[in-house]
């Protein structure tokens, strides 16, 4: 039988101290709080001041700090300042033990949890879980901890389901929210609804209305930042694309779609794009808006007619993109005549004047900047000559934009007929799923009914657009007779502010057919012919 004796240790594995060498555990406390409520900051402040007063008071223990994280989530802790300060000390030896409240305030991710716990019990720094009593040094502590640590994981799931529901019970109501600090234009009201702060509105409109005479969006923000307006933000530099936000954003009048993003992972907090996943919710009456809805569709349409062109305003000239050809319907540019002999001159002329086309160029003629502004005048002194007859005659063109009652009626109509429809292919596909049956009558069947039922929707779609364009083309009728009504008299010269709020386009047939078409939809025909201008 061979005799064993025991030689005890005498070195601290972890701290490399001997054992019996007098030395104070070196503690630190860890405080979270998950929101920035009243209620939160108090608990947060208490956890603080519980943490430094217990480990002060014990002798024993060296007091080495208390590291906190507030108003962040438990789910993840790429957030946490705090947690990760806090872990690297740990490992650096500067912490034997780390005392917390839970669990939970540790972390609610189960994997971050045992990573961080097991790491530290590497190094031999202990955590201790007041509330479970739990060590993590504990010979079953980790076992213990895996436990709670998923418990507190699906509690934070639960927690996250209700929250979802919670907020989507909210869209289903109706009921909208705005980032207030980041939003022009609106505060939170007593009621908790969205109240307009008209100092800010001002600038809403503002932005609307140089859109609709012409501003290009950058030229737009240059005149902002130059007036030193703040952007939603607070910042002194105005965006294009912070510009483009505020004229694109349904809110403004006074209309909401709710859900355009959603949160894919509990986890991780990411959130995508909601391309059909979950349900969007349209509301409208919302809250009031600061421009009224026809602005805000005529500033849409303007939008979409320059993505159709597939390119934006240009900042050259008040007239890049408002001059097309009548041959071709090209954009007219800006081009150099002469540029290197005295005869130097700057010409308008069809974009594809000099490109391909077949077996000819486009034949339409050039004009100078002065037979533009000419044929402006002209095309507006013409509609002021016969304003009071055109005004007078506006009520029955006004009134018949503005009934919309037959189209109503039709789309109440289809909208029954839909649902028939509709209520038909749920019905053929429940009995396809009850009971055996020929798939090609199927097939067949499914897809007559949903063909009916497309178009039936295709119709209900442009019908809605119909009335959309009937109220925008009243609302530039409107607007377009207000500035006639201002105006004392004909023009005696180019005014850069009316061409760009009242014309849509000028149109180029030859110099002695010029079409100015102007933004009530209306155009008028002149001769742009002027002999100073012939090359000598």
């Amino acid at each position: 039988m061979p005799n064993v004796t025991v030689i005890p240790a005498t070195i601290d594995m972890h701290a490399k101290t001997p054992l019996d060498a007098p030395r104070k555990k070196r503690l630190a406390g860890y405080a979270r709080v998950s929101s920035g409520s009243e209620e939160q900051e108090s608990s947060f402040e208490a956890q603080v001041d519980y943490y430094t007063k217990k480990i002060q008071e014990n002798p024993d223990w060296e007091f080495v700090g208390i590291y906190a994280d507030e108003a962040v989530s438990g789910l993840s802790i790429k957030n946490r300042p705090g947690f990760q300060n806090m872990i690297a000390d740990a490992l650096d030896g500067k912490i034997d033990i780390i005392l917390t409240k839970s669990v939970s305030r540790l972390s609610r991710n189960t994997a971050d949890n045992l990573q961080a716990i097991r790491a530290l019990k590497e190094k031999g720094v202990e955590i201790r879980f007041e509330k479970e009593n739990i060590n993590s040094l504990d010979g079953q502590g980790e076992l213990l901890l895996t436990i709670m640590a998923s418990l507190a994981q699906e509690e934070a799931r639960s927690l996250s389901l209700n929250v979802t529901w919670g907020q989507r019970k909210r869209f289903a109501d109706g009921k909208i929210s705005m980032p207030y600090k980041r939003f022009l234009g609106y505060e939170k009201g007593p009621d908790g609804t969205p109240r307009v702060v008209e100092s800010e509105a001002k600038t809403v409109r503002k932005i609307y209305h140089l859109y609709l005479n012409g501003t290009t969006v950058r030229e737009i923000a240059r005149q902002l930042t130059a007036q030193g307006i703040p952007t939603p933000g607070g910042k002194e530099q105005w965006s294009v694309s912070t510009t483009m936000s505020i004229l694109q954003n349904v809110k403004y009048k006074g209309e909401a779609l709710l859900q355009q993003r959603f949160t894919i992972d509990y986890l991780s907090k990411r959130m995508i794009k909601n391309e059909g996943q979950v349900p969007m919710y349209y509301v409208t009456d919302s809250h009031p808006g600061i421009v009224s809805p026809e602005v805000f569709d005529m500033v849409q349409a303007e939008i979409a007619r320059n993505r159709e062109r597939g390119k934006a305003r240009s900042n050259v000239s008040c007239f890049s993109d408002r001059v097309f050809c009548g041959a071709c319907n090209e954009a007219f540019g800006q081009k150099t005549w002469n540029a290197n002999d005295k005869y130097r001159r700057q010409v308008w002329q069809c974009n594809s004047k000099y490109r391909e086309r077949g077996t000819s160029k486009c034949p339409t003629t050039h004009l100078t900047e002065e037979q533009i502004k000419k044929a402006f005048v002209d095309t507006y002194n013409q509609i002021i000559a016969e304003r009071e007859r055109y005004i007078a005659g506006l009520g029955p063109v006004l009134s018949l934009l503005a009934d919309t009652a037959a189209l109503d009626s039709e789309a109440q109509t289809l909208g029954e007929r839909a649902a028939g429809l509709f209520a038909q292919l749920e019905a053929l596909v429940a009995d396809n799923a009850r009971r055996a049956q020929d798939q090609d009558e199927y097939n067949a069947r499914y897809s007559e009914l949903r063909a009916r039922y497309d178009g039936v929707k295709q119709r209900l779609a442009d019908i809605a657009d119909e009335k959309k364009q009937r109220s925008i083309s009243r609302e530039k009728i409107l607007a377009f007779a207000k500035i006639l009504q201002q105006r004392e008299g004909p023009l005696a010269e180019f005014s850069e502010f009316l061409w760009r709020s009242t014309v849509e386009q000028l149109t180029v047939y030859s110099d002695s057919d010029v079409a100015v078409t102007f933004r009530d939809g209306q155009t008028r025909h002149c001769d742009v012919r002027m002999r100073r201008y012939e090359r000598k």
